[in-house]
């Protein structure tokens, strides 16, 4: 599974871009379409705000967040 990784790179850690496996500075857009698209399974779109950014699937796990705490 390719990881999704949130660059926190707006006021409130709001994500406009992301790591995604070996592509770096991915903007929200794309990353919304893809997973939409059903290109990552194991992450959803929610929508906050008027806008959508990708979160990971619940599970017991804080280490494959897309906001994670140790990065």
């Amino acid at each position: 599974m390719t990881r999704i990784i949130g660059k926190n790179d707006c006021p409130g850690r709001r994500n406009e871009h992301y790591d995604v496996g070996d592509r770096k500075n991915v903007p929200r857009r794309n990353v919304v379409a893809e997973v939409k698209r059903g290109e990552h399974p194991g992450y959803h779109v929610v929508k906050v705000n008027d806008r959508e950014y990708v979160r990971d699937d619940p599970d017991r796990s804080t280490r494959d967040n897309v906001n994670r705490s140790d990065t």
